[in-house]
């Protein structure tokens, strides 16, 4: 695949951006590498809420990417309107993403608003918040989708 000029550009966005949005955005630079084409895109990762800004990612995400040998380096982040004119393509997580990310996206935006889990083989759409469980299990599950949704969506790139 030839470079080109303007890297492509994607946000990963989830509710608090501890859990899956920086694992998401840790995974689809990583894919990114290993497929040879990080230097085509720029990626980030965002909030819906306010509540992590400036924190790093909770540390069971932290942990899963460390255990797969995936760097990790965030700050929470809310997402700002200027996102929807920045980014060519802002992935949600769940659905109350999507909905929340419409509902501040300015009449204007020229980024495609689109669930990660859309290019999920498997056809599991929804990326579930593991930030209430206990363990680090759901971490691990949200990082193996993410992966599955990161190689299928650059494949198609």
């Amino acid at each position: 695949m030839a470079s080109s000029s303007t890297p492509k550009s994607v946000l990963f966005v989830c509710l608090g951006n501890i859990c899956r949005s920086p694992i998401a955005e840790a995974v689809f630079n990583h894919v990114a590498k290993e497929k040879g084409v990080e230097s085509q895109w720029t990626s980030d990762s965002a909030a819906i809420g306010s509540w992590h800004i400036g924190k790093n990612p909770d540390h069971r995400a932290r942990s899963c990417m460390k255990e797969h040998n995936i760097a990790m380096d965030h700050k929470a982040r809310q997402v700002k309107k200027a996102d929807f004119n920045k980014f060519n393509v802002i992935f949600g997580m769940d659905d109350e993403n999507i909905n929340d990310l419409k509902s501040i996206a300015p009449d204007s935006h020229t980024a495609s608003i689109e669930l990660l889990g859309k290019y999920d083989p498997e056809g599991k759409t929804i990326i579930r918040d593991p930030y209430y469980d206990d363990g680090a299990e759901g971490f691990e599950e949200a990082y193996i989708q993410c992966l599955r949704c990161c190689k299928a969506f650059l494949e198609k790139q």
